[in-house]
């Protein structure tokens, strides 16, 4: 079997689905696509391209917020200060600033979102 993204899907649990939507979309400026699936869940996409890696923000009982469990790095686009200053506008708390890696491989940041969770961001500038 051929695996070209280490990355299938993601889901990022959150306590307010609402709450978590105005977050995201601020940080973006992107719009999620709400769904409610048959199980209860209340989910949330990220647009995304056809054959891109995605994920969610979810709701659920069975998914906690969490801060110190798997962190999920999402596109910073050309520069990831962009969306880290929308973070910290929308209430994020910043973690780590903006932090090179190296020349050849770009910079990272991380922050903890609305709902708890701690999520990274990475560019290559």
């Amino acid at each position: 079997m051929n695996y070209p993204h280490v990355v299938t899907w993601f889901e990022i649990p959150v306590s307010d689905l609402a709450r978590a939507v105005r977050f995201y979309e601020t940080v973006f400026a992107i719009t999620l696509n709400q769904d409610a699936c048959p199980s209860g869940m209340k989910m949330a996409v990220f647009p995304a391209e056809k054959e891109a890696v995605n994920g969610c923000l979810v709701q659920h009982e069975s998914c906690k917020p969490s801060a110190d469990g798997t962190t999920v790095y999402l596109n910073g686009g050309d520069d990831l200060s962009v969306p880290l200053a929308r973070a910290e506008q929308a209430g994020a708390t910043i973690v780590v600033p903006k932090t090179q890696i190296s020349p050849e491989i770009g910079y990272f940041a991380q922050f903890i979102d609305s709902e708890g969770n701690r999520v990274g961001l990475y560019s290559m500038h």
